[in-house]
């Protein structure tokens, strides 16, 4: 009995783990979509959550230190968007820079926040369903930032699969020679992608500074907007994957904390492993489904794979 009454919390820090994944994940799904690819989703997340810590210490007010975080992390977008758009720098060595140039940057504004504590986002409470076993606290219990992150997943849906401005960012990221040829602009549509999906990746961030873990300390991503950019791979570019492979990827998180806590005798450096190890793993099936579906192609497919052929 004592171990069904854990399900519940399991579950429900299983969402708040997963959250800013999702954030980050969402952000740069939609920057891939228009054709950029943006390796410092990392960097932007810790500039977002540098930037929202501070400013809610310094003003009391949790909305401005997210509004903040995002300005913050689409300002960082804003760089590579400079550099890789309009001066033409590679898009992987500038993206890994960016990650760089967050890590430091964030060390340095924060310098003055470490180890500050600052009080969570309140909880959501429903009288009758918050109190529901198992489920009533994963679903009803959570805090506002937990929702936003699940209700911008049909929303990012509906604008890439539903609008003409979806259609058409996602026009210039299949062929921006065609989409420039009909008249759009594919500079600005491009850019606006990256600062979107800087502004989320800032959201992330800074819910796990101001939420997650209240508290600000270097590099306290730990490696999350590298899973963020693994999981738009896993997702296949589609929202609702992304929001599924959050949860697997934030179970996996939460599953660490608790193998050891059930009396499992497993080395603790193995079970912090257990995030990474998944990611790499799921990449690993996601090349070999790629590569089988290549091998079994008809001919008449074949320029689908290989569009020089």
């Amino acid at each position: 009995m004592n171990d069904f009454a854990l399900i519940g919390p399991i579950l429900a820090a299983m969402f708040a783990a997963a959250t800013p994944l999702l954030f980050a994940a969402l952000g740069e799904l939609v920057v891939e979509k228009s054709g950029v690819l943006n390796l410092g989703v990392e960097g932007m997340m810790l500039v977002g959550a540098v930037c929202g810590f501070a400013v809610t210490i310094q003003t009391g007010s949790a909305v401005t230190g997210f509004l903040v975080a995002a300005l913050a992390g689409a300002a960082t977008a804003s760089l590579f968007a400079v550099l890789t758009l309009f001066l033409l720098a590679n898009q992987v060595a500038t993206g890994l820079a960016l990650t760089l140039f967050g890590v430091g940057l964030s060390a340095l504004i924060g310098q003055g926040f470490v180890g500050i504590p600052l009080e969570g986002l309140p909880k959501l409470y429903i009288p009758g369903l918050t109190d529901l076993p198992v489920v009533g606290q994963a679903l009803f219990g959570q805090d506002i930032m937990v929702y936003l992150a699940i209700a911008a997943v049909p929303l990012v849906h509906l604008f890439l699969y539903r609008t003409r401005a979806g259609l058409v960012l996602r026009a210039v990221g299949e062929n921006h020679t065609a989409a420039h040829a009909l008249g759009y602009k594919v500079l600005r549509i491009r850019f606006l992608a990256v600062l979107f999906g800087g502004a989320m990746a800032g959201l992330g961030g800074a819910f796990l500074s101001m939420d997650y873990t209240p508290m600000w300390a270097e590099n306290m991503t730990s490696g999350r907007g590298w899973i963020a950019l693994a999981l738009v791979v896993f997702a296949t570019w589609k929202p609702v994957r992304a929001m599924l492979g959050a949860w697997l990827f934030g179970g996996v998180t939460i599953l660490q904390l608790h193998v050891q806590g059930l009396g499992i005798d497993v080395p603790s450096q193995l079970l912090s492993m257990l995030p990474y190890l998944a990611t790499v793993l799921v990449l690993v099936l996601i090349s070999r489904d790629i590569a089988r579906i290549r091998l079994n192609a008809p001919a008449c497919l074949g320029k689908l794979f290989h569009p020089d052929a």
